[in-house]
């Protein structure tokens, strides 16, 4: 059928920005777009959107994060992720992205999702290394750079490895002292505003939250506290086997497979990771995800894998995001009927003995 004069004009146009905006989540976007987005998912979702400003990175830039969850009087639970610790890894702030847009889609029609979004808020930041993402879409030259933006001790030297700065057995193992250095942890532990941020932030309140998601790339891994081999988290078995089931959703996907451990086991030693610093906060369930791939494209993952790996690592995290939620809200629920059959039973005895 020919559609002719202005009514087709506004039809292609239509489809033209339809088309754009589902291809938004599978391309990788600059800093100023992902911020007019977080806005406009806060326009668009002013009943479950908030962003919440909690920190600046050292050239001044506004770190921000968006809470996610439906209002109500209840005491609320909560559930963390962060995205672009570092700067490289685009994939992550990807995720981020593509995380929000399901959860948000979901939840009207989803009674698990809506339930979920009734009993915890998400906290999602996009990309808390802000500066150094931007520094790596300035040009060529810096694409692969990791670290923040802050001077180092030396002359000419730049940039924390935000992942070796937090209060976690810090610079025991896996860092260096050298300021060029890549892991370079800085001269001491939380230096850095952009750990700082999370550090008052999520400190203050660690006590409502489930789990702690850090999404980084590459490797296929999924990392359980601790860095350090010296140390072992008392919940040790719980996140292997919550990890395990994760990793079998992953699977379940696309086919590709996650390896599930600590880093000192599947990786390599390290201290100071915000993943550590959660798990001593007491937060039971903390992650590294390390998405695609295992080092064809490393760091430069082709947009056109954007989509799936940001579908199978939504299933995992979903995975661990839902067993904290049944385990909080479902154990307090039979414990409140454990206890009601208990005054019942009481109740029944008094009158029998009346």
């Amino acid at each position: 059928m020919l559609i002719s004069g202005g009514l087709g004009f506004v039809l292609l146009l239509a489809a033209a920005a339809t088309s754009e905006r589902l291809d938004y989540y599978y391309k990788y976007h600059p800093m100023e777009e992902i911020s007019r987005w977080m806005s406009q998912m806060q326009t668009d979702h002013p009943d479950v959107v908030t962003l919440v400003d909690y920190g600046q990175t050292y050239e001044k830039r506004t770190i921000s994060l968006m809470k996610i969850g439906l209002k109500t009087d209840a005491k609320k639970k909560a559930v963390w992720m962060d995205c672009g610790i570092h700067a490289r890894e685009w994939i992550a702030p990807a995720f981020c992205q593509y995380f929000v847009k399901e959860i948000l889609q979901t939840y009207k029609t989803d009674p698990k999702m809506e339930l979920m979004m009734k009993n915890m808020d998400f906290y999602v930041t996009p990309v808390l290394n802000i500066d150094g993402y931007i520094y790596s879409w300035k040009d060529a030259t810096t694409r692969l750079w990791r670290k923040n933006r802050s001077p180092g001790p030396s002359a000419g030297c730049y940039g924390v490895d935000l992942n070796r700065n937090f209060d976690a057995n810090w610079a025991t193992v896996g860092v260096s002292s050298n300021c060029s250095s890549e892991i370079y942890c800085g001269t001491r532990p939380i230096s850095e505003p952009e750990a700082q941020a999370v550090t008052y932030f999520l400190g203050s309140r660690a006590e409502d939250f489930l789990c702690f998601l850090t999404i980084h790339s590459y490797g296929q891994l999924l990392l359980v506290p601790y860095g350090n081999p010296n140390f072992t988290a008392p919940n040790y078995d719980e996140l292997m086997e919550v990890g395990r089931g994760a990793a079998a959703a992953i699977l379940k996907v696309h086919g590709r497979n996650y390896t599930v451990g600590t880093s000192p086991d599947v990786l390599y030693a390290n201290s100071g990771s915000s993943r550590d610093w959660a798990r001593q906060q007491g937060i039971p369930l903390t992650y590294t995800f390390e998405l695609r791939d295992n080092g064809t494209f490393g760091f430069k993952l082709p947009e056109d894998q954007i989509q799936p790996t940001c579908e199978e690592a939504y299933s995992g995290a979903l995975h661990i995001i839902s067993y904290a939620h049944d385990k909080a809200f479902n154990g307090a629920a039979a414990a409140t009927a454990t206890v009601w059959s208990v005054l019942l039973a009481l109740g029944t005895a008094k009158a029998t003995l009346l």
